[in-house]
């Protein structure tokens, strides 16, 4: 995948940041997996929890979910651009059902509203 065909967009979850970048090509957005897990665990470190959720994926479920990841590189709060694992939507919303969390709901209904404005704009 070439990372100039991505648009790099920040969006807000309940004020939190959530990295994405939209793929026009193909319609579809790609998240950061840890952005992601930290909305809807508010754990302290939700890249902890990452590994941790891959591993038990992996040897309880059977799963392959973090497979499908691709590393793209995103802007951190250092400002500079780090290789982070990110999902597309379709990975997301399997993600969360792996994450126990009153959020999980909301967060769809965000992630639908995302994905109608960015095919809107097309």
């Amino acid at each position: 995948m070439q990372e100039n065909k991505l648009k790099t967009i920040t969006n807000l979850f309940e004020g939190r940041e959530v990295r994405s970048m939209w793929n026009a090509e193909i319609e579809d957005y790609y998240f950061s997996v840890v952005d992601v897990i930290g909305v809807l665990t508010d754990s302290p470190n939700p890249r902890n929890y990452w590994n941790m959720l891959k591993k038990r994926m992996k040897e309880e479920e059977g799963s392959e979910l973090y497979t499908n990841c691709v590393q793209l590189k995103l802007k951190s709060k250092d400002g500079k651009y780090y290789k982070t694992d990110v999902l597309d939507t379709e990975g997301i919303f399997r993600l969360i059902e792996s994450v126990p969390s009153k959020r999980a709901e909301p967060f769809k209904l965000w992630l639908a509203k995302l994905g109608r404005q960015e095919v809107d704009n097309v």
